[in-house]
């Protein structure tokens, strides 16, 4: 029997590191039924609160409580395999006598694996899937999620929405994904400074909120400054015979300076600084024409024709394993295609951030890394910075310039990425999985920089939101090794094609949907009678106007298709592509509803001809 009520609780939970206090009076309370969204900056702090909530460590004050029979399942970000002979081993372990072994393997084989695998060959990536498997296989009360779309493609994000949405357990989610976090979250609990504040609405409403309470923070904060500065006047310039009064405002002076240092301050923004002098010679970035590359008898891309020009922002969108990095390679010159022709714009300066941060040495410290070793000092847009102040920018301390990369978050690599990616001139940006680990503000400053660079990007990405907010086309994987390229972010693609990203292998739906063959005679004939009457007038007239009804909306949609291919409209005149895009959607629709009503009118006219009752 579900257990109703509050199933968890944290209280004034309190934990330091280093000196610093990371969490210092924070609270989370969860009921059945709830699906919060647990949102802050990277090194908030989320993740150890987190683990506090699944009983994996300490804290150094406050309660803990959980409600007698409540089940708690827990998201490792690096999660321990070893010992187990399959995945589908690791997966079904973890289950109790009373759950299903069948939804252990409906969820493996959703997550990509036949539950064959051995854990020692998997991947990080993998790995992190199987142990999505293993807290989504049970039913526990609680599931605790930190950033479970790490390292899932587009079908396994959506599918992970759908089955959250569809799960009675409450769920404390901790994700950079907002499309996510606003389908799935009814509440959020905003981690800020060491303490939690909760919204009880989802995700949608939250930065309205959070920028109201920052906006009375720095009221109040002005109202403390006039008032230190008027007492400080009083100290210097008022009637100094009034020694006791004045001892009294003097202490009153030292209490008010008191409560402004110790007030916590919000954290600045990351800084981006673009080297907008940096011009092109020609509108033309990279042409391709006709490429192909294939991996032994498996093709990744077909004839793929696309012009990338100057300010464009190429979403590239696809299953795992799809070929979305192999095209990047391909477009940079960094892969030569099988077949096919690469031509690059003259001076093109090329800037990468892989999702692997392959290029970070663990062992270089943050200064070293943005300095290349030399000196203290960062060259951006030709103005010199000194290192910490270039660190500050994005959001590092001055005494984490010494910090060996391997100690960083994932999150603080990232941002480091950017940073480092940020101080090189380039009119080329390759982004593969940009978003990974990075915190939602970084995101928007991220986004925001996309928007004023005055080059290029390439952009890989899994997060939908962060498509619809920066590409101009997105090129979209269509099976079999075909790519087809559309103009818009995300949300356009799908208006326009029908459907988001499936996953590989799986069969797309055609641009109409084929007619349905009419029933067998002996299936007809177990019809309930009242679908064997005779045909009206309005059915007989329907049945010869519909089909050349169709013939117009199926020219229409395949013109609507035709304009909205057109990657210049959107940049031409958005008014124009969303009306067109509105059209298709409206078209599509209604000529599903006549193929509908044709087949249906189609079915009982065959099954009456049989009757002999037409």
């Amino acid at each position: 029997m579900a257990i109703t009520g509050q199933l968890l609780a944290l209280r004034d939970i309190r934990l330091t590191f280093g000196g610093a206090p990371l969490l210092a009076g924070a609270d989370l309370a969860v009921s059945a039924g709830d699906a919060i969204c647990l949102v802050g900056r990277n090194g908030s702090g989320k993740s150890n609160l987190m683990k506090i909530a699944a009983g994996l460590i300490e804290a150094d004050g406050g309660e803990r409580v959980v409600t007698k029979g409540a089940s708690i399942r827990y998201l490792a970000q690096e999660p321990d395999l070893s010992g187990y002979a399959t995945v589908l081993d690791y997966v079904t372990s973890g289950l109790s006598p009373n759950d299903d072994p069948y939804t252990a393997r409906r969820i493996v084989e959703a997550l990509g694996f036949t539950g064959a695998e051995a854990p020692g060959t998997l991947s990080g990536g993998e790995a992190r899937r199987a142990a999505l498997a293993r807290v989504l296989a049970p039913a526990p009360d609680v599931l605790l999620l930190d950033e479970p779309t790490n390292h899932l493609d587009l079908p396994a994000i959506e599918w992970l929405e759908e089955e959250l949405a569809a799960r009675r357990s409450a769920v404390v989610l901790v994700s950079h994904d907002r499309r996510l976090l606003s389908k799935v979250c009814r509440a959020t609990v905003w981690l800020d400074r060491g303490v939690t504040r909760r919204l009880s609405q989802g995700f949608d409403a939250f930065e309205g909120w959070r920028d109201t309470l920052l906006a009375q923070e720095e009221v109040e904060r002005h109202k403390l400054d006039r008032k230190i500065a008027a007492e400080e006047h009083w100290i210097r310039y008022g009637v100094s015979g009034r020694r006791k009064r004045n001892q009294k405002r003097l202490g009153d002076l030292g209490t008010l300076r008191r409560r402004k240092a110790e007030a916590p301050r919000a954290v600045g923004a990351v800084k981006f600084t673009i080297d907008d002098e940096l011009e092109a010679t020609s509108k033309l970035v990279i042409e391709g024409r006709k490429l192909t590359k294939a991996w032994g008898t498996h093709t990744v891309v077909q004839d793929l024709s696309l012009r990338v020009m100057l300010g464009d922002r190429l979403g590239i969108v696809g299953p795992n394993g799809s070929g979305k990095t192999t095209i990047l390679k391909m477009l940079t010159g960094a892969l030569a295609p099988d077949a096919g022709w690469i031509k690059h714009g003259a001076t093109l300066q090329l800037v990468s951030l892989d999702q692997r941060r392959d290029s970070l040495d663990p062992d270089r410290t943050v200064q070293e890394t943005l300095t290349g070793g030399r000196g203290d000092t960062v060259t951006v847009a030709g103005v010199t910075k000194h290192v910490i102040s270039y660190m500050s920018d994005f959001l590092f301390k001055p005494d984490q310039a010494r910090t060996p990369l391997r100690v960083l978050s994932g999150g603080e690599r990232g941002r480091l990425m950017l940073a480092q990616a940020m101080a090189r001139p380039s009119n080329l940006l390759v982004l593969d999985e940009p978003t990974n680990d990075l915190d939602l503000e970084t995101l928007d400053l991220l986004q925001e920089m996309l928007g004023e660079y005055p080059g290029t990007a390439l952009v890989v990405s899994h997060d939908r939101d962060f498509l619809d907010r920066v590409a101009t086309s997105i090129l979209a994987y269509e099976g079999d090794g075909r790519w087809v390229e559309y103009a818009g972010g995300y949300s356009d693609m799908v208006a326009q094609r029908g459907h988001g990203v499936r996953a590989k292998g799986a069969t797309a739906a055609p641009a109409t949907a084929p007619r349905k063959a009419p029933p067998a005679p002996a299936a007809a004939a177990r019809a309930p009678a009242v679908e064997r009457q005779r045909l009206t007038f309005k059915d007989q007239h329907a049945l010869k106007t519909l089909p050349g009804r169709m013939t117009e909306l199926t020219a229409r949609v395949a013109a609507l298709e035709a304009r909205l291919a057109d990657p210049k409209l959107f940049a031409r005149d958005q008014t124009a592509f969303q009306a067109a895009a509105a059209e298709l959607g409206q078209t599509r629709a209604a000529l599903a509803a006549a193929e509908e009503q044709w087949l249906q009118l189609e079915i009982r006219r065959e099954e009456l001809e049989a009757s002999g009752r037409a």
